[in-house]
């Protein structure tokens, strides 16, 4: 029998994310905690992004200590808010990762399966040897100091990844993404997302001003172009997104800029871009890399609003985007030959 634990155990699920299987594992959970031992975890059921967030910080206000998101990418990080509202110093706090959604990047990194019962076993072994991996928290800002700022790990960006969130982020879309992601696998509504982003960028070309951006890291501009997509990592986030070889919680995170080379190069750097060979060849595909210590700062011309994705959240930026990272929390992590990637 495994060993009995009463250990406090918040699991916070949301019932928009995911494949039509994942909605299945919901209900699943606190029965298979229980066969591991642990009869202290309580399930919240949260209908949005927004009660997730809130639930997450009236948890950890009462005590919790321990957090497992159940959902995607957007509900992981309403929870990393949630986190951040309640105030408790974000060490002292271990946040899990519960594959049920789409584009869980963070997740696979972490090496958590996407099989219930093999998820389960992996959460039960991390919490009983406290192993987590650090990573740094993310803020993104509005530069007119307009809309709310948003903490993220993971990616965000600008441009095409900016809109992606445009369509894979309505809640309208829970049906569809469900669909896609039973279809096509985990990536399905973000390839999706992007394609459609892309697709939008193209026939937009020829009837649209293409602006033009300056970027300033760690306080010194480095550069001034037109760009298709400005991509910002964290950290290395697995082959769908391999564009960091750094570690979660290196201190430090990435921007990869896509130069715009005109309309006919666009489909083929996007695809580079969306498999990882753009990596090998980053000069040919116009890729241009930088890596932030401090801050990062996106600033297009003219004076237009325009969106930052914030893994999976748009937030309206004005004048310019800002970037920072500003603390850094323990993930709970599976156990993984060579432990976690530098």
């Amino acid at each position: 029998m495994p060993e009995a634990s009463s250990e406090r155990i918040e699991v916070i699920a949301t019932t928009i994310s995911g494949s039509i299987r994942d909605w299945g594992k919901v209900k699943r959970i606190v029965p298979l905690f229980a066969a591991h031992g642990f009869s202290g975890v309580t399930l919240h059921a949260a209908e949005s992004h927004a009660a997730a967030r809130e639930t997450a910080c009236a948890v950890l206000a009462a005590g919790a200590r321990t957090i497992i998101s159940a959902g995607g990418s957007g509900t992981f990080n309403a929870i990393l808010e949630g986190c951040c509202d309640s105030l408790v110093p974000l060490p002292e706090i271990r946040l899990g990762f519960l594959r049920k959604g789409s584009a869980d990047l963070i997740g696979k990194t972490l090496g958590m399966p996407d099989e219930i019962e093999a998820a389960i076993a992996v959460f039960a072994a991390a919490l009983r040897a406290d192993r987590t991996e650090p990573c740094d928290v993310l803020l993104a800002e509005d530069g007119a100091g307009v809309s709310s700022s948003r903490h993220f790990v993971g990616y965000g960006g600008a441009e095409i990844f900016g809109r992606i969130p445009h369509y894979t982020e309505n809640r309208f879309m829970k049906w569809y993404k469900g669909v896609l992601g039973q279809l096509f696998g985990d990536l399905g509504p973000f390839t999706v997302g992007m394609t459609l982003a892309t697709a939008e960028k193209v026939l937009g070309m020829p009837f649209r001003r293409r602006r033009r951006w300056r970027i300033e890291v760690d306080g010194e501009p480095v550069a001034e172009d037109r760009f298709h997509a400005l991509i910002v990592v964290n950290g290395y986030l697995g082959p769908d997104l391999a564009f960091s070889g750094d570690a979660l919680g290196s201190g430090r995170f990435h921007l990869f800029a896509l130069r715009d080379r005109g309309l006919l190069r666009l489909p083929g750097q996007a695809l580079r871009a969306r498999d990882g060979s753009i990596a090998r060849d980053p000069e040919r595909w116009g890729m241009a890399p930088f890596a932030v210590t401090r801050s990062l700062v996106l600033a297009p011309d003219g004076d237009t609003p325009f969106p930052v994705n914030a893994d999976g959240s748009t937030l309206l930026c004005r004048g310019e985007a800002r970037f920072r990272r500003v603390d850094a929390i323990r993930l709970l992590a599976g156990a993984r030959e060579g432990g976690a990637r530098q």
